[in-house]
């Protein structure tokens, strides 16, 4: 069956948290997939609103030096072994992807389209989860692990000062990846029949 390659890609998508700063394949092959996706996944009235930037290796770890700076003088310090361990394996990745949604085209439909105006953040955001998922899927196809982290906005400003982010960009999710060191763990399912249904059959 003609879906059935891309099913089996989507279901070896898995989370990686123990990764090295190694990668099996160039830089501008990174640039090049992350291209693609941006240009290709469909955005809701064709809004074109994900930003996305590519942080590699002195990059990647000055961002995650930034969440050491940003998290230490908040996290209770009976937590903070367990939390500097957590940054210190994103860190030890090849790099990350982060993910924004640019408020400007948004905010130009809401006006646009009054009866739909609140609808279009929800719908921006649908656009930004599929750039995530297909950039996770295709950099695990090459050899990464990755996983998908939320610091915002704790790392926000930080992050747009550093990398002269448009102050209408919003960040939504982080990606650090590099080659994993062991296999993923095992994934727990619900049961699928309590989570699809289907008529007419």
């Amino acid at each position: 069956m003609a879906s059935a390659q891309f099913l089996e890609e989507i279901k070896k998508r898995r989370t990686y948290y123990a990764i090295t700063n190694k990668s099996p394949i160039s830089d501008a092959r990174i640039h090049e997939i992350v291209n693609d996706i941006v240009l290709h996944v469909p955005s809701s009235f064709n809004s074109q609103s994900s930003r996305v930037v590519v942080l590699l290796k002195k990059e990647h770890d000055k961002l995650w030096d930034f969440h050491t700076e940003v998290l230490k003088p908040i996290v209770p310090a009976a937590q903070w072994s367990a939390t500097e361990g957590k940054i210190g394996s994103f860190k030890a990745g090849y790099g990350t992807v982060l993910f924004f949604e640019d408020q400007e085209p948004i905010r130009s439909l809401q006006e646009k389209f009054p009866l739909y105006q609140d609808k279009f953040p929800t719908w921006a955001e649908h656009t930004s989860g599929m750039i995530q998922f297909a950039t996770w899927t295709a950099l695990e196809l090459e050899g990464f692990g990755a996983s998908l982290q939320h610091y915002n906005p704790l790392i926000d400003e930080k992050v747009k000062a550093e990398w002269n982010i448009p102050a209408t960009w919003t960040l939504i999710a982080e990606l650090p990846f590099g080659t994993p060191l062991a296999p993923a763990s095992d994934k727990a399912f619900s049961p699928v029949e309590e989570r699809v249904k289907v008529y007419g059959q």
